[in-house]
């Protein structure tokens, strides 16, 4: 889901990727119902490792967001070119249990939470701030 807000929001500025320590292999409709009810257009959504950013040939990246909570406490790869990190706590919505609802309800929560945190990214004045202070907002972002 952040994927699909980033590059939709953030163009022609980003190019955002998603990626997990354990993909399962398929992307759940239920976040691609997310997508498509915010009327952000399809892409070519995959489930993927990031494995495959932190190899020679991968994408460069700038920032790498971590989000599922669980990934907080995981030791990520090191990515080529040293990109700004910052972990993003967001319940993992693939992680719930219950009625169709209750899951459903999971992922919108979800998709609103980095809605709103990739909006006040895209908001900040990147082209006038130091790294640290990038830093700083990155991880003041993440604790809303």
């Amino acid at each position: 889901m952040a994927e699909a807000i980033l590059n939709w929001k953030g163009r022609p500025n980003f190019v955002a990727y998603s990626a997990g320590s354990h993909p399962s292999g398929r992307v759940r409709t239920e976040a691609l119902a997310q997508i498509e009810s915010a009327r952000i257009p399809g892409g070519d959504f995959r489930s993927k490792s990031w494995d495959g950013f932190a190899k020679p040939g991968a994408p460069q990246m700038d920032f790498v967001f971590t989000v599922c909570d669980n990934a907080a406490s995981e030791v990520c790869p090191v990515w080529p070119g040293q990109p700004m990190t910052a972990h993003w706590g967001v319940p993992d919505p693939a992680a719930a249990s219950g009625t169709q609802e209750e899951v459903q309800r999971a992922f919108r929560d979800a998709f609103v939470m980095l809605d709103r945190r990739i909006s006040l990214f895209l908001a900040l004045p990147l082209s006038t701030l130091g790294s640290l202070a990038i830093k700083k907002e990155l991880d003041r972002i993440g604790r809303q």
